[in-house]
């Protein structure tokens, strides 16, 4: 029998009607952002493009003026995180440079309800090892995702991402999960990206027809390990060496997951 409090994510066909629109903005954003990302650019110049785009769209930035507890809201649309950044880079008057990898990660939300994604886009030529890095995570996600079907558990997503991920040299960001979403930006539950040496039950839960998560490997070229800068908010890699990150918003259904960030 599933979980309890898992069945109190589950989500109606209405709500997942509205989930699909914000998700559809969420990946709009992305094609935008892949379409117009270049050197020379600031990350500010990407950060004005998406939200004028959401606005548009009769939507919000589901990010902007959030606090996870920090003290400091987030200030902007879009988190953009460059090379060795691994996530929640705040944009500003950075250049992006030839050779940059680039993180973008949005969320979005319309009618109260919430989608999220990412991808890290290649600016020009970039390294082999930063080419690799980009593909392994993006193939880790789809790893994932074919894991996220009814029946399964959260492990069962979590251990094809690390396996397929360290098999490749790299490692998995330990201190960043994924998520449930819709209802909220975060929901339960949490969605690591390896599998921990103890999983408590509560954890683990058994996947069901209707959950909506958010799935998003944050893989480094080096050690796993992260730190934060004073802005409280961009984590990178401790030991200044590229990473990547790619997420998509899912819907669990009898058969198979079905990408909504697409």
């Amino acid at each position: 029998m599933a979980d309890k409090r898992i069945l109190e994510v589950v989500k109606t066909a209405e709500e997942i009607e509205k989930i699909r629109e914000s998700c559809k903005i969420v990946a709009d954003v992305l094609r935008m952002i892949g379409n117009n990302i270049k050197a020379g650019m600031t990350t500010e110049e990407l950060d004005k493009m998406a939200e004028d785009f959401i606005l548009a769209c009769g939507a919000k930035p589901a990010f902007k003026g959030v606090d996870p507890g920090i003290g400091i809201p987030y200030p902007s649309t879009l988190c953009v995180s460059i090379n060795e950044e691994v996530v929640h880079g705040i944009p500003s008057e950075r250049v992006i440079q030839e050779g940059d990898i680039v993180s973008v990660d949005v969320g979005v939300i319309k009618n109260s309800y919430y989608g999220d994604g990412a991808k890290t886009f290649a600016i020009g030529e970039i390294t082999e090892e930063k080419r690799k890095l980009m593909e392994v995570t993006e193939k880790s996600l789809y790893l994932g995702i074919e894991k996220a079907v009814v029946g399964n558990r959260i492990r069962d997503i979590s251990k094809a991402i690390q396996d397929y991920v360290e098999s490749n040299g790299f490692s998995i960001v330990r201190d960043l999960v994924g998520h449930g979403v819709g209802r909220s930006l975060w929901e339960y539950p949490q969605i690591p990206n390896f599998v921990a040496k103890k999983v408590r039950p509560v954890d683990n839960p058994e996947l069901v027809e209707g959950l909506t998560l958010a799935i998003e490997p944050m893989v480094n070229a080096g050690d796993y390990k992260v730190k934060v800068k004073e802005d409280k908010w961009t984590v990178y890699a401790a030991d200044q060496k590229p990473s990547a990150h790619f997420e998509h918003t899912i819907l669990v259904t009898k058969n198979n997951a079905e990408i909504l960030t697409i």
